[in-house]
């Protein structure tokens, strides 16, 4: 069975520990360790990684505060961007989201509602990302340089927005939340920024705001206090005082916000305790007035008694529900669960027991609801049952929302490759083979996709994914499991399916995807599909060995044309696809030898300057008159070992087309992650550089953040030689490793890639949005300029504007093209109004 997703439960009460487990056990997505103190949880995080983490407060000498800043600081084997809830025993909202933010903690959730674990789980688990505490500051300064220098003296605890005119604060100020506003206020600047005080006061009469003067006049200074400035500092000042007024002038509000609400909750214990007496003596009013529903069953288990709470749950009046079995309002599909479970009560079984069940509202719709039953035997010794009732419809739909979220592909809606290794585990059990059941596992991967993704961009490829999966739900029945496991791979489990009736299934996929016609824009095209088969049975049940068989069969049936289905046999894994491969490799390796390749140039734009800052340079192969694309021939080398010859062709009509191509002022070459530490590598760039006689400056060479990451140190000391060569370095397709962001200190890189699958749909998706601020806002911070891929549409271009993305590469810029058309291209480029446009304000 796949790995479920690891949680540590950290709290000093063996209770909480096992109502958190309890809480969290039927959605069947954790695996538990729970400890009693911080100590021991440090001790396991320094050997392994856990997926998220619960921690109580007071859980040892170290705190749950302190325990949560050890896992922020990157010292332990667990990645300090690690979610963590913290469940306090005492409450206040504003000091918990104040403090949690300093201490990097994604939610605090008071342990009395550790019933909504499931919903903050859920929400966290889906929006998680790096945590910083540093605070966000709008600084108003004309001088750049003192712009640059104020930010390098608040980089520790602020992030710092520059900005160098009214307009621009204002504009950027109603679309951000800043905790700070720092402005220059001196003599040549105070009318400026008594407007702008005043603006931002109106907008929001709570804002911090610190400013800069350069008087001595106290009068001056007050006045600034009384239009609603927070504080000042005079000019000159020393570095830590100016940290010092700001880090107090932003965590004002919270600090008083945080009195306040404090003070009201200690009045409200007070109160609360003053009433018990009252209360308690009212305890009959309170039945009648409580939102849970109590009710008591005669010895039919009919309803005898029912609070008005019943009538606000399901619509229905006391006098029509009594006399009724509380079974008569479930749904279908949970009488059963619940008159099974009275009958455990009255039979012998625990007394108390506790059941969820849908219960059908007075209007039809269906509500979740836990009932807890309790037998209650009277003096005469007669046996009777009591209950309570609780809408738990909320957490219930969180709980689904967690659960599909863990099992399902969010672009197609198909399961995922976790519950495809889940189920593929399961059906291959013995038990589910026995005798002469047969099951069959088809394994499809869709013919050239890849060109799709280049030629109409990545947004056309995910739609024909979506139309692909309507086409397997339509043609293959409920009974079976559909899963996404890769970019465009796909698998199928069939149950009780001997291998005839599996192929004819396999066949009619291939038709219906064959015959579907994908329309982009006017244009209407069509696509295959390969398909891989194998069965599963009594001799062949081993998880791991059907899905490689399954993976065998795919690639000869690629190698016998694509558009087809194979079946696997045991002379396919020795024979068919190794020499099918080796072919295929020995033809591209003729034909770069030859130098039957074309370099395509894309532009990439400066978003700053309003200007093609320099060139991407894609390969292409020429074979047969036709263009061969990268992802149908790359793989073939990688099987030879022979990706550096690719390289070495590339990079040698790469520096020629830059030497002969004044309009190339600097070209991005890819280095596969193979030849990337080739020793033969520097010293033929270092040839064709001297060869071709142009500045190493021109040059930008790019190796993927997956390659970089797999062996850091020699990442690290080539780029160091290219460096000093005079070459410039990037790491491209940069967030799909995404482990973290520390890496990219140590390689001494000038641009950071963002990967395009982050770009592509930020405008739809928050968190890709952030991921995408949150890459260009570490490169800037150190020193690097950030890139991004996929600039598809308009709205995309002014969105990397605005967040203040450097450079842009896509389709909606440019095309690849030829070099021959390079000149004709960047006029139609120059010519786009679009480019020097001003994102809305």
């Amino acid at each position: 069975m796949a790995k479920q997703l690891t949680l540590l439960i950290l709290n000093a009460s063996v209770a909480e520990r096992q109502a958190v487990k309890s809480t969290l056990n039927r959605l069947n997505v954790f695996t538990f360790l729970e400890v009693a103190d911080s100590q021991q949880a440090l001790e396991i995080l320094k050997s392994q990684a856990v997926d998220v983490i619960i921690t109580g407060l007071n859980v040892g000498k170290i705190d749950g505060w302190r325990f949560s800043r050890m896992i922020r600081s990157g010292l332990l084997k667990t990645p300090k961007n690690t979610p963590i809830v913290l469940t306090p025993p005492i409450y206040c909202e504003r000091i918990a989201e104040t403090t949690a933010r300093s201490y990097g903690i994604d939610a605090v959730l008071p342990f009395e509602r550790q019933d909504m674990l499931p919903q903050v789980l859920a929400n966290v688990l889906s929006t998680h990302l790096e945590k910083s505490s540093r605070l966000d500051l709008l600084l108003l300064e004309t001088d750049s340089s003192k712009a640059a220098e104020i930010t390098q003296q608040l980089q520790l605890n602020f992030a710092c927005t520059h900005v160098s005119s009214n307009k621009q604060a204002l504009s950027i100020y109603l679309q951000q939340k800043f905790a700070i506003v720092l402005l220059d206020a001196t003599a040549a600047h105070a009318g400026a920024a008594s407007q702008l005080v005043e603006e931002i006061l109106q907008h929001n009469p709570k804002q911090a705001i610190v400013t800069i003067i350069d008087t001595k006049d106290a009068d001056h200074a007050e006045q600034l206090l009384l239009s609603g400035v927070t504080d000042f500092i005079r000019a000159p000042y020393e570095q830590t005082l100016l940290s010092k007024v700001c880090d107090h002038a932003a965590r004002r509000e919270d600090f008083m916000v945080s009195y306040a609400e404090f003070a009201q909750k200690v009045e409200q214990l007070s109160q609360s305790q003053s009433r018990y007496k009252e209360l308690f003596s009212a305890h009959q009013r309170i039945l009648l007035h409580l939102n849970t529903v109590v009710l008591e069953f005669d010895e039919q288990g009919r309803i005898r008694f029912i609070n008005p709470a019943w009538e606000a749950l399901s619509g229905f009046g006391i006098k029509q529900t009594l006399s009724k079995a509380l079974s008569d309002f479930c749904i279908n599909d949970c009488k059963d669960k619940l008159l099974q479970t009275i009958s455990s009560i009255l039979h012998g079984g625990a007394l108390q027991q506790q059941v969820e069940v849908q219960i059908i509202h007075k209007d039809g719709q269906a509500i979740w609801v836990e009932c807890r039953l309790q037998l209650i035997k009277n003096s005469s010794n007669a046996a009777t049952i009591t209950a309570t009732i609780d809408n738990i419809h909320e957490r219930k739909q969180a709980e689904l929302q967690l659960r599909h979220l863990a099992l399902h592909d969010t672009l197609t809606g198909l399961h995922n490759r976790y519950y495809f290794d889940q189920q593929l585990n399961r059906i291959c059990q013995p038990q589910r083979t026995n005798g002469d059941i047969e099951h069959a596992l088809i394994y499809i991967d869709l013919d050239h996709f890849k060109i799709i993704n280049d030629s109409k961009g990545h947004q056309q490829g995910d739609i024909v994914l979506k139309e692909v999966a309507q086409l397997f739900n339509a043609n293959i029945s409920d009974e079976h499991l559909v899963c996404r496991i890769g970019g465009d791979e796909f698998a199928v489990i069939l149950n009780n399916m001997n291998l005839l009736d599996a192929h004819l299934i396999a066949e009619s996929i291939c038709m219906a995807i064959e015959g579907h016609q994908f329309k982009s824009e006017e244009q209407v095209y069509s696509i295959s599909c390969s398909i891989g088969l194998t069965q599963i049975t009594a001799a062949n049940h081993d998880p791991s060995e059907c899905l490689k068989q399954a993976d065998i069969a795919l690639y000869v049936a690629k190698s016998l044309g694509r558009n087809l289905v194979h079946c696997y046999s045991k002379e396919d894994a020795s024979h068919n696809t190794l020499q099918a491969g080796l072919e295929w490799g020995h033809s591209i390796r003729q034909a770069l030898q030859q130098n039957q390749i074309e370099l395509h140039y894309q532009p990439i734009w400066d978003f700053k300057h309003g200007g093609v800052a320099y060139f991407e340079a894609l390969l292409r192969l020429k074979l047969d008159g036709e263009l061969v694309y990268p992802n149908q021939f790359i793989p073939s080398l990688e099987l030879l070992n022979d990706t550096y010859l690719m390289d070495q062709c590339v990079i040698s009509n790469a520096i020629s087309a830059i030497a002969a191509n004044p309009e190339l002022n600097q070209v991005a070459i890819n280095l596969s992650a193979q030849s990337f530490l080739d020793e033969r590598l520097l010293p033929h760039i270092e040839s064709t550089l001297e060869k071709c006689d142009i500045s190493p400056t021109r040059v930008i060479f790019e190796i993927t953040e997956s390659a970089s990451i797999n062996n850091l140190t020699a990442t690290r000391a080539m780029i160091e030689k290219l460096n000093r060569l005079g070459c410039h370095f990037s790491i491209d397709d940069f967030g799909t490793g995404f482990s973290t962001f520390n890496y990219l200190k140590q390689l001494p890189a000038q641009h950071v890639k963002i990967d395009g699958s982050f770009v592509r749909d930020m405008l739809n998706d928050p968190i890709d949005l952030a991921l995408v601020k949150a890459i260009n806002d570490i490169s800037r911070s150190l020193n690097k300029r950030s890139v991004a891929e996929y600039v598809e549409n308009e709205e995309i271009f002014l969105a990397l504007k605005e967040i203040g993305v450097d450079y842009g590469q896509g389709y909606f810029i440019s095309r690849p093209v030829p070099v021959e058309k390079i000149k004709h291209q960047l006029q139609k480029i120059y010519q786009n109004k679009t480019f020097y446009e001003q994102p809305p304000s």
